[in-house]
C-alpha cells in the first residue's frame, strides 16, 4: 500500500495515525476492515465513562497502581564520589514492581478491556523477552479470553523462565522457527494469525509498534507511566525532573513516559530533556547492536513507516 493510500484511509478514521512522516498503515487489503475496526472501537470506548472508570479500577486493584517512585540515593553518592561536580538527586519509577513485574501489563489490561467490548474471545500476542508474553497471558486469564502468544524459538531458549509462567497462566505458546528466530518474525506470524482468525480475535500488540492505531493506542494506555512520575516527582520536589530517561526496545516503555512531557512541555524556561537509551551491542559500528533510531533509516516495518536497520535492498537487519 503506497503511503497516500494509508494516509487517506487513516484521515477517514481519525487524524492521528502519522506523527510527521512517520506512522501510518501499510498493510494489505485484508486487514483494513479490521484495523478500521479497531481505530473506531477505541475512539468509541477511550471516553466512554464506564471503560475509563473499569480501566482505572483494574490498573488500581488488579495491576497495583499507582508504582512507587523510588530515590536511588546510592547510585547518586556514587556519581558525587566519581566527579565532585555531579549532585543529581535521581529517582527510579519502579513498574518492575506492577502486577506481572513489568509495564506491559498496563497496554494488556486497556486492549484486553477493549477486546472484551468489541466482542472478541481470542488474544493474539507477540514477545520477544516474554514480559509482554506473560502480560497478556495474564490478562486472558483474568477477564475468561483465550490466548495465543508467539515467540522466536532463540527467545524460548534465553527466555524459559517467563516461557514456563505463559504455559502456567493457560496461553497457548507458538516458537516460531523463522528468520532470525525473535521478536520480528514472531510479529509476523502473530499477524498472520490475526489475519486468519480476525472474526473472533484481538491481535494485542505489546510495542509503540504495527500499523494505526496500534501506535497511538499503546502510547495512551502506557501514559500512566509518565502522568504518575510527573506528579509523584513534583510531590517529592516541587517542579518538574531535568531529565527524564528511558530504555527503548519496542518503544512502550519510553513513550509511556515520554507522553506525559511532550503533552505538556511544562515550565518553558526548564524544559525537561528526554532520553531514550538503545542497546548498542557489540558497538554502533559493528553491525551487531539494536540502536534502531541511532543508526536505523527511515521504512517500513510491520505495517508502519519508522526508523529500521535494514540493508541497501531494504531487508530488515
Amino acid at each position: 500500500m503506497t503511503g497516500a493510500r494509508a494516509r487517506r484511509e487513516d484521515a477517514a478514521v481519525n487524524d492521528t495515525g502519522w506523527f510527521g512522516d512517520f506512522g501510518g498503515r501499510f498493510v494489505s487489503e485484508t486487514l483494513v476492515a479490521p484495523l478500521e475496526e479497531l481505530a473506531v472501537a477505541w475512539e468509541r470506548w477511550r471516553a466512554e465513562a464506564g471503560f475509563v472508570a473499569e480501566l482505572g479500577a483494574e490498573l488500581r486493584d488488579f495491576a497495583g497502581r499507582p508504582t512507587p517512585l523510588l530515590r536511588a540515593r546510592g547510585l547518586e553518592a556514587r556519581l558525587a564520589a566519581a566527579s565532585p561536580a555531579t549532585r543529581a538527586r535521581i529517582y527510579l519509577k519502579r513498574e518492575d514492581l506492577a502486577h506481572t513485574g513489568a509495564h506491559k501489563i498496563n497496554n494488556a489490561v486497556g486492549q484486553a478491556l477493549l477486546a472484551r467490548r468489541m466482542g472478541k474471545r481470542r488474544l493474539v500476542a507477540e514477545t520477544g523477552a516474554g514480559q509482554h508474553g506473560v502480560a497478556a497471558a495474564t490478562v486472558a486469564a483474568r477477564y475468561g479470553l483465550t490466548c495465543t502468544v508467539y515467540m522466536g524459538a532463540l527467545d524460548v531458549e534465553r527466555q524459559a523462565p517467563n516461557v514456563g509462567r505463559i504455559r502456567l497462566l493457560g496461553a497457548a505458546l507458538r516458537p516460531v522457527v523463522a528468520g532470525t528466530r525473535t521478536l520480528k518474525d514472531a510479529m509476523n506470524e502473530a499477524m498472520r494469525d490475526w489475519v486468519t482468525n480476525v472474526a473472533d480475535s484481538y491481535y494485542l500488540i505489546g510495542s509503540a509498534a504495527g500499523p494505526h492505531p496500534y501506535p497511538s493506542l499503546v502510547r495512551a494506555l502506557q501514559s500512566v507511566i509518565g502522568r504518575e512520575a510527573r506528579a509523584q516527582l513534583r510531590a517529592a520536589e516541587g517542579r518538574d525532573p531535568d531529565a527524564a530517561v528511558a530504555c527503548v526496545g519496542g518503544g512502550s516503555n519510553a513513550i509511556g513516559l515520554f507522553a506525559s512531557f511532550l503533552d505538556e512541555p511544562g515550565d518553558p524556561a526548564r524544559p525537561t530533556r528526554l532520553f531514550g537509551v538503545e542497546a548498542a551491542g557489540r558497538g554502533l559500528d559493528s553491525g551487531a547492536h539494536a540502536a534502531t533510531l541511532a543508526r536505523g533509516s527511515p521504512g517500513v516495518l510491520h505495517g508502519a513507516r519508522s526508523f529500521v536497520l535494514q540493508d541497501a535492498d531494504g531487508q530488515i537487519l
